[in-house]
């Protein structure tokens, strides 16, 4: 057993016990494997409704018999202390404890039993292993925020140390950084790129405008994952170039588990060893493969606390070629709270506004990088990092291309900063709709 497994079995997560069981789930077969899902759909309801007084109470009138009698969990029922949602015989000595990062609008602490921890380990490894990765040898380049107070700060530094990997600032995306951090990848043998997908396409983009490829810096490098931010198509084709490895599209939740992963077919390959993954509409009904909907998860093994019917918040679409052993998500809109609401009434997804934008901006070699802001129902502001303004005829293209694919009378205004407000993980939200709830 290598360094990484042995700090997860150091720490009381039965690593080895967790692989073994994802190998065994695995070899079911597609006719076996809508049995083994209802089997422990079931089991995970009746556990909690008998051991957690909290998800007792929730789901008051479930049935573990009748998934349609098993009602939708939201992050508004976690808002809760912790200690009020353990199951019985669980508590903050005993389980992994951590905190989402609060993107969606609604952090919360949760927790999750050792042996479901560990599966997310087994899991990890196992996607990552698709590409040749292996968490106990492969050298990874991390492109993270990091804790600022001492304490976060070194435990990271030894969770990095642990974990043979380098982590990259993603608070400095400046040319002089970006020079030093390929010095970095000159003198270290990386493996594998793996971080937030803004920082880097900013980086990617700094070596497209140094007439610099990756793989030539850093021959050893096999591919690069990218995760937590929206990954666009020609995007992931400047990565692809300016890298020269396969660049591979990760979405996941830390309260859960990874929920697709990109396979070796370029498939989005949703996680249904542990996870019982639904597209819901409006009113709770599921939706047949292909059609878009809310993302509702069941996390199958996590005792020490429910996520069951999960929203997790997300709009995404499962592809009609999916089946229950191997679902396949199509796409990901985009969250449900990055929804923007017209002047008419009419509802678009928040990255639309960021995609019209960026088909148009990008093409301005000034223009780094940018976020979108819905400050009322007609009106947007659109922050912006360049290294010069952009011009009067470039706003207005932009402002005729949103009332073309929205609708007119919007109001679009322009606003060049040094730098976009990150959050304090380091994640970038493209589009933020800033307009109180009851007024949406």
């Amino acid at each position: 057993m290598n360094l990484f497994d042995l700090s997860l079995k150091f720490n009381g997560f039965p690593i080895g016990k967790a692989t073994l069981a994802l190998n065994d789930i695995q070899q079911i077969n597609e006719t076996n494997f809508e049995t083994y899902l209802n089997n422990k759909k079931q089991d995970i309801v009746s556990y909690h409704l008998k051991h957690t007084p909290f998800y007792s109470k929730l789901a008051k009138n479930a049935s573990p018999f009748d998934w349609n009698s098993i009602p939708v969990m939201t992050k508004n029922d976690l808002q809760q202390p912790l200690n009020d949602r353990f199951s019985e015989g669980y508590n903050q000595k005993n389980v992994y404890v951590n905190k989402t990062s609060g993107s969606s609008g609604n952090p919360f602490v949760f927790a999750k039993d050792k042996f479901c921890h560990a599966l997310t380990w087994a899991i990890i490894k196992n996607r990552f292993g698709w590409y040749g990765l292996d968490f106990n040898s492969s050298k990874q380049a991390r492109f993270y925020g990091i804790p600022l107070d001492k304490k976060g700060y070194f435990k990271e530094r030894f969770k990095d140390a642990l974990s043979k990997r380098y982590r990259f600032s993603v608070f400095d995306l400046s040319d002089e950084a970006f020079h030093n951090y390929t010095r970095i990848f000159e003198s270290k043998e990386f493996d594998y790129i793996n971080g937030y997908t803004s920082s880097i396409v900013q980086f990617a983009k700094y070596l497209e405008r140094q007439n610099l490829h990756l793989k030539n810096i850093c021959p050893t490098l096999k591919a690069c994952v990218v995760t937590s931010e929206m990954l666009f198509e020609n995007d992931k084709a400047l990565m692809e170039t300016q890298f020269g490895v396969p660049v591979i599209n990760e979405y996941g939740a830390s309260e859960l588990d990874i929920i697709a992963f990109q396979n070796p077919k370029k498939e989005w390959q949703v996680t249904s060893e542990t996870l019982c993954v639904e597209i819901l509409d409006e009113n709770n009904n599921i939706l047949p493969y292909g059609e878009e909907g809310r993302i509702v998860i069941t996390s199958l093994y996590n005792k020490a606390h429910p996520f069951i019917r999960y929203d997790i918040g997300d709009i995404g679409i499962l592809s009609k070629q999916s089946t229950l052993k191997k679902p396949i998500l199509e796409k990901l809109i985009g969250r449900t709270n990055d929804m923007a609401i017209l002047p008419s009434g009419k509802k678009a997804a928040g990255l639309t506004f960021y995609y019209i934008t960026k088909s148009i901006i990008e093409d301005d070699g000034s223009v780094k990088e940018f976020i979108i802001e819905q400050h009322q129902k007609d009106t947007f502001v659109i922050k912006y990092v360049s290294s010069e303004e952009l011009s009067t005829k470039k706003m207005k293209l932009i402002s005729k291309e949103m009332e073309h694919y929205l609708e007119n009378g919007l109001h679009i205004h322009l606003e060049r900063v040094q730098q976009l407000e990150r959050s304090k993980s380091g994640k970038l939200k493209q589009f933020s709709s800033l307009i109180p709830k009851e007024n949406s």
